[in-house]
């Protein structure tokens, strides 16, 4: 069913390509079968163990449109997995990656157009060649916009050098999704505490996810990019929770702008972001409807991951999140309408 009429819209969910197997170089990825038949996945330093990569939803988009069935999914919108961001290393093997995983996303979704939709990779260690890879990947090959981490070498997400960057993505008037990726996957191995119990996957993605959604409040990329659209997987990880406090410190705290002073600029600019609903929790979906508002959610599942619920989404969809989606993905008709007629989409 295509996006345009589409009931069901998931815009958090990762696929895997063949085709980009050894495209980092030294870095990888790659993957293969142990001595005692278990598959493996490697990434850098990092080896993922007993996680089927061949045959899976991840790699075999017949498997996926089928699982996608089962689930009453009627529309994917997929990104790299957080294992490919490849933000850490060296510049000329993150721009190679990039440019083979976008190659081969274009001619995926280009197969299955009426299924799913694609979303860059960008070597977000280097400003420029970001910016050259989302303009390549959405003027030449189609895709809808990009997905990224959420913690780069170099620079953050609110400095200026990226500037050029959050002004192309408004330019060619495409969203931009942010999704933890783990620590220590080709950068910094991160707080050892969260080596606990997986807890770098389960509260270390909340936290990267917070973090990122202050970032761009606090450091002014949405005051300086009025038009630029931000979509935060997993609810934005606690900002819902902790947005009272967050506001209290954009009015006290010294660093805070001028901007911030006022009373509710905070909560004016948390509703400027979109969230993917992927809580796994309704109470916790409930408190972020309450403080952004219905109109800035997408439904969102990590397609086929651990957290993923067996029945493929937790609890009831309201059906205005696929407009949203289209909305937040310029596939609405609507809008559509007056930008080619010259009115304000």
């Amino acid at each position: 069913m295509p996006i345009e009429t589409a009931k069901l819209i998931d815009v958090h969910a990762h696929v895997r390509l063949e085709a980009t197997n050894g495209a980092a170089g030294v870095h990888g990825p790659e993957h293969g079968v142990d001595e005692n038949g278990q598959p493996w996945y490697r990434v850098g330093n990092y080896r993922l163990s007993g996680v089927r990569h061949l045959n899976s939803p991840f790699t075999d988009p017949e498997l996926r449109l089928r699982r996608m069935d089962r689930a009453g999914i009627d529309f994917q919108v997929l990104s790299a997995s957080p294992l490919n961001y490849f933000h850490h290393i060296d510049v000329p093997s993150a721009v190679s990656f990039c440019r083979r995983h976008n190659d081969a996303l274009a001619e995926l979704v280009g197969r299955y157009p009426d299924r799913l939709g694609g979303l860059a990779a960008l070597p977000m260690q280097d400003p420029r060649a970001a910016t050259e890879e989302l303009e390549r990947s959405v003027g030449e090959l189609g895709l809808w916009g990009a997905a990224t981490g959420t913690e780069f070498a170099g620079e953050p997400l609110h400095s200026p050098e990226f500037d050029r960057l959050y002004e192309a993505f408004v330019r060619l008037d495409v969203p931009l999704f942010l999704h933890p990726a783990p620590a220590g996957i080709d950068g910094p191995p991160g707080d050892p505490a969260l080596k606990r119990f997986d807890l770098d996957v389960i509260i270390g993605f909340a936290a990267q996810e917070t973090i990122a959604v202050a970032t761009l409040i606090f450091g002014g990329v949405l005051e300086r990019h009025p038009r630029l659209d931000v979509w935060i997987s997993h609810g934005g990880g606690a900002a819902a929770f902790t947005a009272g406090r967050l506001a209290q410190a954009g009015m006290k705290r010294p660093w805070a702008s001028q901007s911030m002073k006022k009373d509710g600029a905070f909560e004016e600019m948390l509703s400027r972001l979109w969230f993917d609903t992927h809580l796994n929790d309704d109470r916790a979906l409930a408190l972020l409807t309450q403080v952004v508002g219905p109109d800035r959610l997408v439904f969102g599942t990590n397609f086929a991951g651990w957290d993923q619920p067996e029945d493929g989404h937790h609890g009831a969809v309201p059906p205005a999140l696929a407009g949203n989606a289209r909305r937040l993905l310029r596939k609405d008709r609507d809008r559509n309408d007056k930008a080619h007629n010259g009115g304000t989409p």
